[in-house]
């Protein structure tokens, strides 16, 4: 038996070989890699860190209130335009110039599956992100200032599929965060407004289905569109062991780059800023569905995803884990 397999990562001896911490304080671990069932290599294993993750993020107290003020703000919109209304239909028509996030509004008197489309573009811009951004940003950050990252590590989970199991939980919560909004508007349009055939930006009429399909592809779109974001969370996460500043700063981020995006004199870099092509999800409701806009958004977002992805891995994985 060699000298690493009996050897402890402080130096301490008899440490079954089955066993082996593979995560202590500082760089220091065994070079022993165990190959049984526990071992991290093992598929099975992956998925349960996966498994156990996204439940751990789905059911802590933060997430529901997160998902309970996203779900209240199409409700609220809903409301807002039933009062201002009296649930007559004095929307437009539809056309090319509606498609707008706020004009998304004028059509929710008519058919209130509009309700969906006007409720993310509502929150798109602020409230989905910023709720992807405390998420994110303590994903590891939460981790360390609770003194639980460092048993994560002891698991033996590894530091690599640690950290992609944190950055699929995050994009769980986008989805989910999505779709609860998509699903409240859905709910509240269909109460307070009429619902049927939907008429689309390019003025064509298509049915009921076909329109839940297209609020769906739009959830889906708009869900997406936060990936870049979610990856850099993830790595602000990494840069601290305070799970607030890291949220904080993640936050910070969001709206620093919002601003810089509605800043004219500055139109040639907005094309590379992660939010500039998030309302592109208007090009779902065109017929046919225009995709070079929401292309350009994929391309984006993947590309923020694979940068700031590879900059979170390099970090966590030559960072000393000293809680």
């Amino acid at each position: 038996m060699s000298q690493a397999e009996t050897a402890g990562p402080a130096g301490t001896t008899g440490q079954s070989p089955r066993n082996p911490p593979t995560e202590t304080t500082g760089t220091t671990e065994t070079t022993g890699r165990p190959r049984n069932p526990g071992n991290p290599r093992n598929p099975l294993w992956t998925l349960g860190i996966l498994r156990s993750e996204i439940t751990t993020t789905l059911r802590r107290h933060r997430t529901y209130a997160l998902l309970a003020v996203l779900a209240a703000v199409p409700v609220l919109i809903g409301i807002a335009v039933r009062i201002e209304t009296g649930g007559g239909g004095s929307g437009s028509g539809g056309g090319p110039d509606g498609g707008g996030g706020p004009a998304f509004l004028t059509q929710v008197t008519n058919n209130g599956l509009f309700l969906v489309f006007a409720a993310l573009a509502a929150t798109l811009p602020v409230f989905l992100p910023m709720a992807v951004g405390v998420v994110a940003g303590d994903a590891i950050a939460g981790e360390a200032s609770g003194g639980t990252l460092r048993y994560l590590l002891v698991a033996p989970a590894g530091r690599t599929r640690l950290l992609l199991a944190k950055y699929a939980s995050v994009l769980t919560f986008c989805l989910v965060a999505t779709f609860v909004v998509a699903a409240s508007a859905l709910a509240a349009g269909a109460l307070l407004f009429p619902v049927g055939e939907v008429t689309t930006i390019s003025g064509t009429r298509i049915s009921f289905g076909e329109g839940l399909v297209r609020a769906a592809l739009t959830a889906a779109v708009v869900a997406a569109s936060l990936v870049g974001f979610a990856a850099l969370g993830l790595f602000v996460s990494t840069l601290t062991d305070s799970g607030i500043g890291a949220m904080a700063a993640t936050v910070g981020l969001l709206i620093t780059v919002q601003i810089l995006d509605s800043i004219p004199q500055l139109s040639g870099i907005h094309p590379y800023l992660f939010p500039h092509f998030w309302m592109s999800f208007a090009d779902v409701l065109r017929e046919p569905v225009h995709w070079e806009e929401l292309s350009k958004n994929f391309q984006l977002q993947g590309l923020y995803a694979a940068v700031f992805g590879s900059a979170a891995w390099a970090r966590f994985t030559a960072k000393d884990i000293t809680a």
